[in-house]
């Protein structure tokens, strides 16, 4: 699962604003906003939380680490 640190950072690294993000992912911008907001794993489906890693990962994000120790996100190799 993805955090909602992860969230924020892989929007930050790809520049994409909260509206662009929706549109990948075809989640609502405000689901969108509420899931980054809080710390750790996001309350949602993890059906949601896929949409949204997949987004990223088909614009070059790769998820790293795990929620217990150093999620993070960087630039495929």
């Amino acid at each position: 699962m993805i955090t909602s640190g992860q969230i924020r950072a892989a929007r930050s690294l790809i520049k994409w604003t909260g509206k662009e993000l929706a549109v990948a992912s075809g989640v609502a911008f405000s689901t969108l906003m509420r899931l980054e907001t809080g710390e750790g794993v996001p309350a949602a489906q993890a059906k949601t939380l896929d949409v949204i890693q997949k987004a990223f990962e088909k614009a070059g994000v790769e998820f790293i680490g795990t929620p217990e120790s150093g999620s993070g996100v960087r630039w495929k190799p």
